[in-house]
């Protein structure tokens, strides 16, 4: 299909999956490889500095770090507190938007501790069925 038609078009439900499924904008912002830890770390402990996440979350480079809280910042679930003192000091924490995450995080932490053994049971008989 021509590209200038195409822009003119406009999506409905039946054919755009971002319509047709309303929580996937969400599920792109909170389910991201490191926002969940990184709420998770700034819920649990509080107001931290960048060197304190960093040292909690094992395996994140800093660059993404900084690109994650920077983009966390953006969608209003994480607040950077910059103190101008010497040297200068910025803090992060868990914005009022972000702890109202803390419900849909504990039900996903319900439903984990229901259903990750059935998951690995189900992979295991899918990996071990001689037939696959």
């Amino acid at each position: 299909m021509c590209m200038a038609r195409e822009a003119t078009r406009t999506p409905s439900a039946a054919t755009d999956p971002e319509l047709a499924c309303p929580i996937g904008p969400v599920v792109d912002i909170v389910f991201s490889r490191w926002t969940t830890p990184i709420l998770w770390s700034l819920h649990t402990y509080g107001r931290q500095r960048f060197v304190e996440l960093e040292r909690r979350i094992a395996r994140i480079t800093p660059k993404v770090l900084t690109q994650r809280l920077r983009q966390l910042e953006r969608d209003g679930l994480v607040v950077r507190t910059y103190h101008p003192e010497v040297p200068p000091r910025v803090e992060y924490e868990i914005s009022e938007l972000g702890r109202s995450l803390a419900p849909l995080f504990a039900h996903l932490a319900e439903w984990a501790a229901d259903n990750l053994d059935k998951v690995e049971q189900a992979r295991h008989d899918y990996d071990t069925d001689p037939i696959r």
